[in-house]
């Protein structure tokens, strides 16, 4: 699919708001789609198939989480929240709830369009989604199970490579703590925040340029981890 073959929902109460938002991604070259209410975003969820949802949580009728929770049911669709709540706890329910990304107003035309990017090319199986992915100076090799610095072979634990293997899976995407120690750990794992962090910094200290300003396994603060190619 092309960038301009893509439909976008934007979903948005404030007209002027709305309406910006639809002239940058149009010039962008998207098709948009505007929806002003909960119930209307849902109804076009349905009727229209967007391949990408720009959603505001403070919705007249409801609450964007809501509209979250239930395209989750059948669809997975990238959605993009878009709020002025910039508190971590309501980045990290909708995050839970099956958000992919979260960016806070007011926002600059050019980061919004580049997590448009990053996560359409996500949803569409890009450079994640690789039998190798390279970043950096780093490479790996998902099918011999092998990662590379400069040539030279990287020894990895089994968590580091699983919590790596994770990041990469879910490229541009923001992975709050709870889902990465889900995915990685176990269920039962959930609050244990702090091997997250030991275990972030290992891969750091072996994959980045320059741990201390990491510019690919980055922080998320309060939130949890996002992996940026």
């Amino acid at each position: 699919m092309s960038e301009h073959q893509t439909g976008i929902l934007v979903v948005e109460d404030e007209q002027e708001i709305r309406r910006f938002i639809r002239q940058t991604l149009e010039r962008a070259g998207y098709r948009v789609f505007e929806a002003a209410t909960l119930q209307q975003a849902l109804d076009d969820a349905v009727a229209r198939r967007p391949e990408f949802v720009v959603l505001d949580l403070g919705l007249p009728d409801g609450d964007g989480t809501d509209f979250v929770r239930a395209v989750r049911d059948w669809s997975r669709m990238p959605v993009l929240i878009l709020s002025a709540r910039s508190d971590e706890a309501n980045k990290i329910t909708a995050l839970d709830a099956g958000a992919d990304d979260y960016l806070t107003k007011p926002f600059s035309v050019g980061e919004l369009l580049a997590r448009v990017r990053a996560l359409l090319r996500r949803a569409e199986g890009g450079d994640a989604g690789a039998a190798q992915v390279r970043f950096g100076e780093v490479e790996v090799d998902l099918a011999r199970r092998t990662v590379t610095r400069r040539g030279e072979a990287v020894h990895l634990t089994a968590l580091e490579y699983r919590l790596l293997v994770v990041l990469l899976a879910n490229a541009g995407k923001v992975m709050t703590h709870r889902q990465l120690l889900r995915e990685v750990w176990g269920a039962a794992y959930v609050d244990s925040t702090h091997y997250l962090r030991i275990y972030v910094g290992h891969l750091r200290q072996k994959l980045e340029a320059d741990p201390t300003q990491p510019a690919h396994l980055r922080t998320e603060i309060g939130v949890g981890y996002r992996f940026q190619l």
